[in-house]
């Protein structure tokens, strides 16, 4: 299929990638889509002929879906589910199935950052909430208001790459103690406290971005989710992630890589202890793919986007 820029926009989200994705699992007649959103993905593959089962943890996300693919429903072409793409063994609607394809579109939607009151965004006013479903233990307000100071550096260091994560932490302990952080300025008035004058939107986004993937759980779920959905793809499928942050990348690089090698014990070791006798599958992407230079300027949350398949052995 020739893709025309922003064919399968919605006023919900703009998918990214959408060609690459589909050079990828154009060809696949089932698709499990771990990441729904506004459907974009969902909507293309359908149109490439697939039948797509598709979760997303965010209820407004599935009815955005199924409001925009009702006809694809009907035909038992589109099947949403409300789950974490995390949890899929524990879906009932979901035992025992395989997949020609997965495809996972990491991070968060347009339709998430551009409602107020979903809290993803540092714009004047809006709630600390940030959780992606119900299924969050707790929202931002709440992570702020009970990490320990070491957990909250650590998150600012590993997801923000904040050079000054401790005193950014211990800034956020010191005005706590005299009142709640529970909106966006509350916030944005720490990290302006401990970075400085000079720290702007970028850094505002960097460590909202933090406090986001804290509060879902983002990369131990994944952590998690990428073997379990490796089994459940059918021989020759291929797995497709796009992932916009550089914690996802590595996570997502080094688990293709590790299920592509034969043995990795030591060259010097008598007997494999591994227990990988021959590779799982291949990788499909040397290097991660990213928007070309029209999708970004369109779609600035392309910019930051990654691309990686890995097919599994046939």
């Amino acid at each position: 299929m020739q893709v025309t820029d922003g064919a399968f926009d919605a006023p919900y989200h703009a998918p990214v990638l959408v060609a690459e994705v589909l050079e990828r699992l154009g060809h696949a007649r089932s698709v499990l889509d771990g990441t729904l959103g506004g459907g974009g993905h969902t909507a293309a593959l359908i149109a490439e002929g697939a039948e797509v089962t598709a979760l997303d943890r965010d209820p407004e996300a599935i009815a955005a879906a199924r409001e925009r693919l009702p006809d694809a429903e009907r035909a038992g072409k589109f099947h949403p589910v409300q789950s974490n793409f995390a949890d899929i063994d524990v879906v009932p609607a979901l035992d025992n199935l395989t997949f020609d394809g997965i495809l996972l579109d990491l991070g968060v939607s347009s339709h998430q950052i551009d409602d107020a009151k979903r809290g993803f965004t540092f714009r004047e006013g809006a709630p600390l909430d940030m959780r992606m479903g119900a299924d969050a233990e707790m929202d931002a307000a709440e992570w702020l208001a009970v990490s320990e100071v070491p957990a909250m550096a650590q998150a600012f260091k590993e997801y923000a790459d904040e050079p000054k994560a401790m005193r950014l932490a211990r800034t956020i302990e010191k005005r706590r103690s005299r009142a709640p952080l529970l909106v966006s300025d509350d916030l944005v008035g720490a990290i302006r406290e401990a970075l400085g004058p000079r720290s702007g939107s970028g850094d505002f986004a960097r460590l909202f971005q933090a406090v986001r993937i804290a509060v879902n759980g983002e990369l131990t779920a994944l952590e998690r989710a990428l073997p379990v959905l490796r089994d459940r793809l059918a021989e020759g499928g291929v797995m497709v992630v796009i992932a916009y942050h550089s914690g996802e990348d590595r996570i997502v690089k080094h688990a293709f890589r590790a299920w592509s090698v034969d043995c990795i014990c030591p060259p010097r070791h008598p007997v494999c202890t591994c227990g990988n006798n021959h590779s799982l599958g291949e990788v499909l992407t040397r290097r991660a793919v990213t928007a070309a230079e029209g999708e970004a300027t369109r779609n600035p949350r392309a910019r930051s986007a990654r691309l990686r398949a890995w097919r599994r052995r046939g």
